[in-house]
């Protein structure tokens, strides 16, 4: 359990920090979170290809709390992006 939560953290940091330099060199607020739903469905789907409902099973809560870091780490650096530019920062 304590590697899941270590496992969390590092994801939500790590699709923090990639959504944040995305949206700062593209200029979009929610790219980020767009681009981690369509790289996780895609692998859910080629991994169940054949038997989806059996293959979806095998997935574990400790497979998905790891997911669900990632996903709102990319909600945070679309969040945190739009504040800044509400904030006045052109670069952003």
């Amino acid at each position: 359990m304590i590697q899941a939560a270590i496992a969390t953290v590092l994801i939500f940091v790590l699709v923090f920090g990639i959504g944040f330099i995305l949206n700062m060199l593209i200029k979009t607020t929610w790219f980020p979170i767009y681009l981690y739903i369509i790289v996780v469905a895609i692998y859910v789907i080629y991994q169940g290809w054949g038997d989806i409902p059996a293959q979806l099973g095998k997935y574990t809560i400790i497979d998905i709390i790891p997911g669900i870091g990632g996903l709102l780490g990319g909600y945070a650096s679309g969040a945190a992006i739009s504040k800044l530019r509400k904030g006045g920062y052109k670069m952003f």
